[in-house]
């Protein structure tokens, strides 16, 4: 490491950049030219407790302090010290989901996560009153269905947070919400910033709780002080004593709004993709959608404008799972090879594959999809006697079973007219150029982009956030990203080949059609013989 890197650290000119994924918690340091100097992660697993997905909070506590022990020891085994301090510290975390506590800071029921879909007339009664299309994963939603089912709870909750407002508070005392993660909780007005006032109103009385915008963190956009570490917090993050109070945080972020920015997509006509254990676009609204769809939701930037999301369940996990299966077949066969080299040598097989999949149809919903409306998920892989099942066509048809269901979601969001110059691309599945980048550009029949500085991922991006503090009386988040993050990093944009989109095409038709067997293969008992978790089957695929 270098002598200024050395100072830098030494002078806590750093910037701390913290995310709680599905799979992995990442630690991410950067420097004042927002360059990577170290990082740390924590594997970690979701459960499946009394038939809701969750992670208990000790495991958050763990796995945090685990991820930034992992960074300083990278620190000093190449620097020979760990920092005390930071230029800034920023939070992000998977959004949406429930986290209800009561007055004296307690948590009331295990943490619900995005995942859990037993919202469904919580959701549905709040989106006609609202006139909003209000998603099962919402934290309202899962206010409501608490309601609704008479748990005990509710009249004991002083407040409800996200993940990473959990961890901010943790951290800061502030109970604070960046407002692209509180766009997941409750509709927001992009004209103020804040929670939707008329909405508040409509849904306060429908819930029957007394304050509802009592029981909601506070917002905060871009750029606005949320809050500084403090004593406790510092003590919770690094129990050995070495880091100080006193660094400023930025508002904790959900893993969309660190998307955007990672792959500078936070202005108008512009919009991402992020491909892990779920997928989703989000395109920056240029005007309001004409009406409500159940497949789109409107959350914000994280400096508060609205966007359209196409939020799917399921992601890339099912292709981890055959490439597991591939790499213990080499493991037997006593030609071992890593887990990027399994998925470099299936990609570049599926590259020259039939441009439909030769007639094969891959479902991969391990969940309930909202989005196609099915409640319950079975990965299936189908096809006919006289389909072409080749190993090129076996994975080729797994990679757009991955971008089906975006792709259902995103003809809703055409049809309203919305226009998309390019779309940029993040997740473990880029990290193999060549098709993946292909087959989303066909998918959603727009140019694809893969920046240089994507694969950081949204620790790198809320660092970025972090680091926006310093530069946002000066400038707008979109013009920072532009000037100063974005200016001279290398793009590699992807055009849709005709033979691609017309093979995606003839798949999703075939993909549409076999929907229907997912309620049938849900019926069908299965026998489980360890606790149900997804971390097996994502880690290969988010890497």
């Amino acid at each position: 490491m270098s002598d200024d890197r050395t100072r830098e650290i030494a002078d806590g000119r750093t910037t701390l950049g913290i995310e709680l994924g599905s799979t992995r918690i990442k630690a991410c340091l950067v420097g004042e030219d927002l360059t990577v100097i170290a990082s740390g992660s924590h594997e970690w697993e979701n459960e499946f407790v009394d038939g809701r997905w969750t992670y208990p909070l000790a495991a958050v506590e763990t796995g945090v302090r685990a991820a930034y022990a992992a960074l300083v020891a990278d620190l000093e085994a190449h620097n020979g010290s760990a920092p005390t301090t930071f230029r800034a510290v920023g939070v992000s975390a998977m959004m949406h989901g429930y986290l209800p506590f009561d007055d004296a800071g307690d948590l009331l029921v295990p943490f619900r996560t995005w995942r859990n879909t037993s919202t469904g007339p919580a959701a549905a009664a709040l989106s006609d009153a609202l006139g909003f299309n209000i998603p099962l994963r919402w934290s309202v939603a899962h206010l409501y269905q608490a309601v609704l089912d008479d748990e005990q709870h509710v009249a004991h909750t002083s407040g409800i947070t996200t993940l990473a407002g959990y961890v901010h508070r943790r951290l800061t005392g502030q109970d604070v919400l960046g407002v692209g993660d509180a766009s997941g909780m409750f509709p927001i007005d992009p004209a103020t910033g804040d929670y939707d006032a008329t909405m508040l109103a409509t849904a306060q009385d429908l819930i029957g709780v007394p304050d509802l915008r009592a029981l909601l963190p506070e917002v905060r956009v871009a750029g606005q002080d949320a809050g500084s570490l403090t004593p406790e917090g510092a003590a919770w993050l690094d129990p050995s004593g070495t880091l100080l109070p006193g660094a400023p945080l930025c508002p904790p972020e959900g893993d969309a709004g660190t998307g955007m920015v990672a792959t500078n997509a936070v202005a108008q006509r512009t919009g991402n993709v992020s491909v892990g254990t779920s997928i989703f676009a989000m395109v920056v609204l240029e005007r309001p959608l004409g009406t409500p769809h159940e497949e789109l939701d409107v959350v914000t930037t994280p400096a508060g404008d609205a966007v359209a999301m196409v939020h799917c369940n399921n992601g890339a996990s099912e292709i981890g799972s055959w490439a597991r299966v591939f790499g213990r077949f080499a493991d037997a066969a006593g030609a071992p090879v890593d887990a990027d080299t399994v998925f470099r040598t299936l990609l570049d097989e599926a590259a020259d594959a039939d441009p439909d999949a030769g007639g094969l149809i891959a479902v991969n919903y391990l969940a309930g999809e909202p989005v196609t409306g099915v409640e319950d998920g079975r990965p299936l892989l189908l096809r006919a006697p006289d389909a072409r099942f080749t190993l090129g066509n076996l994975v080729r048809a797994e990679l757009m079973g991955a971008f089906a269901t975006l792709a259902i979601g995103m003809d809703v969001l055409h049809g309203e007219g919305v226009a998309v110059d390019r779309m940029t691309a993040h997740g473990g599945l880029f990290r193999t150029p060549g098709l993946p980048q292909r087959q989303l550009a066909a998918a959603l029949r727009v140019p694809v982009a893969l920046e240089a500085t994507a694969s950081e991922g949204g620790a790198w991006g809320i660092a970025v956030l972090a680091a926006y503090l310093e530069h946002a009386a000066d400038s707008s988040l979109a013009e920072y990203l532009d000037q100063t993050v974005f200016g001279a990093a290398a793009t590699n944009v992807v055009e849709p080949d005709r033979r691609d989109v017309d093979g995606f095409a003839a798949y999703l038709d075939r993909f549409r059609a076999a929907l229907p067997i997912q309620a049938l293969a849900a019926a069908v008992p299965t026998a489980t013989t360890t606790a149900t978790t997804d971390t097996e089957q994502e880690q290969d695929v988010t890497r």
